[in-house]
């Protein structure tokens, strides 16, 4: 009598145990297929190479450059440039343009035609962001994508290049230092101060490339440029415009004009009839006359 209430105890231990089990499976199933959707949707735009790096020993140059299909690229322009603001950037460069792909114009009547423009609207722009802010600049890009046509980025290790300029502003300090020497304690003599002097300023204009070299590169450290190509799909747009350059064709046909003067003709007549019928009441009023003179005309003449 115990082994049945025990064994259905057991059976329904059984399956709590493996619902649940088989509820938390789907849970985690489901929040895996959402996180590998959110990281597709993130990583479709960035890259690794756009992310910062920790290492403080790497100074990266991060470039980008991509070329996307938009809805609206007036919306887009002006939302890219918003955030591009919002992030601290700048806008370097931009080129809002259309181009014709074909027009087309179709004759709907003697004076009036529909022309048909068929035309791409696309813009050209460089943006450039913090260096700390390219990876969620290249994200929020990613909403206004309706289709990729291709992503680059790149990361240029320039450190080794920040440190050779370094170096070599050093040696030349150094030697514009001897230079001045050798300069002041040789003033005497005219030739040998002369091509001192040339030496001395062909030093300083190397340091000084080198300065502007530095600053450069730690410009485009700081800030990453990125170049955007983007477009919507073609538009076409139709207006009714004078046609004045093939009237002929709209001229009647000779059968058609044939028609014409017969209905006009047939009106010419049916006017007649009316008209006459307006005056029916003279018609009858003469022909009663011509009866009268018919038959009693004789009698006239007698008496005359």
């Amino acid at each position: 009598m115990r082994a049945i209430p025990s064994f259905f105890f057991t059976a329904f231990v059984a399956v709590f145990l493996n619902s649940c089990s088989t509820k938390d499976h789907r849970e985690a199933s489901m929040e895996s297929a959402a996180a590998d959707s959110t990281a597709l949707s993130n990583g479709f735009i960035s890259s690794s190479a756009a992310e910062e790096t920790k290492d403080t020993s790497r100074k990266f140059i991060r470039t980008a450059e991509m070329k996307f299909k938009v809805k609206n690229v007036f919306d887009a322009t002006y939302k890219i440039e918003d955030l591009t603001k919002s992030f601290g950037g700048f806008v370097t460069y931009t080129n809002l343009s259309s181009s014709i792909n074909h027009v087309s114009h179709v004759a709907i009547s003697a004076d009036s035609s529909l022309e048909t423009t068929y035309y791409e609207v696309r813009n050209t722009m460089t943006i450039r962001v913090p260096n700390t802010k390219l990876d969620s600049t290249l994200r929020a890009v990613a909403v206004y994508i309706e289709y990729l046509d291709y992503r680059t980025i790149s990361a240029d290790d320039v450190a080794l290049q920040l440190l050779s300029n370094k170096l070599t502003q050093k040696r030349i300090r150094r030697h514009e230092k001897r230079l001045e020497d050798a300069i002041d304690n040789r003033g005497k003599k005219l030739n040998e101060t002369t091509n001192a002097e040339e030496n001395l300023y062909y030093k300083q204009e190397q340091g000084d490339a080198a300065t502007i070299s530095n600053l450069a590169l730690n410009d485009q450290i700081n800030f990453s440029t990125v170049k955007l190509d983007f477009y919507q799909r073609e538009t076409v747009k139709r207006e009714l415009i004078a046609n004045d350059k093939n009237i002929e064709a709209y001229q009647p046909s000779f059968g058609f004009k044939i028609w014409e003067a017969l209905k006009e003709g047939w009106t010419w007549l049916s006017g007649f009839f009316v008209f006459t019928a307006r005056l029916w009441g003279f018609i009858v009023l003469g022909i009663l006359v011509y009866v009268l003179i018919k038959r009693f005309g004789h009698l006239l003449k007698g008496k005359g």
